[in-house]
């Protein structure tokens, strides 16, 4: 069976080791290096023999989560990147989908679930923790059912200024900002934000984020 190289980066010292403890002990899967922030692993990164996954800390000195993950996306587009923070908000959720990630899941997790997010990333491209899951499965069903049934682009039920506000919503500006860089109210832009809820069957921007990334209206 082949073996996987994984790269870990993160702060703290205590939890990195471990995590090089647990990720050696799964089969395939082989850990070329450590590191404490993103600059470290820029600076350890051998173009010529690549990491196939690298485990992502959020939170870190020097050049964080949010950071690294972009730079790994423009630079090497092949690595997987796996978020492992201690943090389920929905900013921190969108940053990291939006900087590149293909899976987030808490760092304090059961073994057996890092294993199997570090598979699905290895066969699939992609995961979705349960933290994901849970909010977003109805969506994820919702949309799959209309495709299945023939129901056409879920796109075409949205208008073209639905569709620039979907888009910026995938950014990292608030919905203050996302209001003056369409010149309209913020109170307009909670309509736009409400109505794409009622259309789309969502309730959280997560959701809006992860329509637009399913559907193509963003890449990651």
């Amino acid at each position: 069976m082949e073996d996987f190289n994984v790269v870990l980066v993160e702060d703290h010292t205590l939890m990195r080791k471990g995590l090089v403890k647990t990720v050696q002990g799964f089969d395939a899967y082989t850990v070329q290096f450590e590191a404490a922030n993103g600059k470290e692993l820029i600076n350890k990164l051998d173009p010529t023999h690549l990491p196939d996954l690298v485990l992502m800390d959020i939170n870190m000195p020097e050049m964080d989560g949010y950071s690294t993950t972009s730079w790994l996306k423009r630079t090497f587009p092949d690595i997987r990147t796996l978020a492992l923070s201690a943090y389920d908000t929905e900013n921190a959720i969108v940053r990291m989908f939006k900087a590149g990630a293909r899976g987030y899941i808490m760092k304090y997790c059961d073994p057996t679930d890092l294993k199997k997010a570090m598979d699905a990333l290895i066969q699939k491209g992609y995961y979705y923790s349960e933290i994901i899951t849970g909010r977003l499965i109805h969506t994820i069903n919702h949309f799959d059912g209309m495709q299945a049934s023939g129901a056409g682009n879920p796109l075409s039920v949205l208008n073209e200024r639905e569709l620039e506000f979907l888009q910026l919503a995938c950014t990292e500006m608030t919905y203050k900002e996302i209001a003056s860089k369409m010149y309209l109210s913020p109170r307009t832009i909670d309509g736009y934000r409400d109505s794409l809820f009622d259309k789309l069957q969502l309730r959280t921007r997560v959701g809006l984020v992860t329509f637009a990334i399913r559907n193509g209206l963003v890449n990651v």
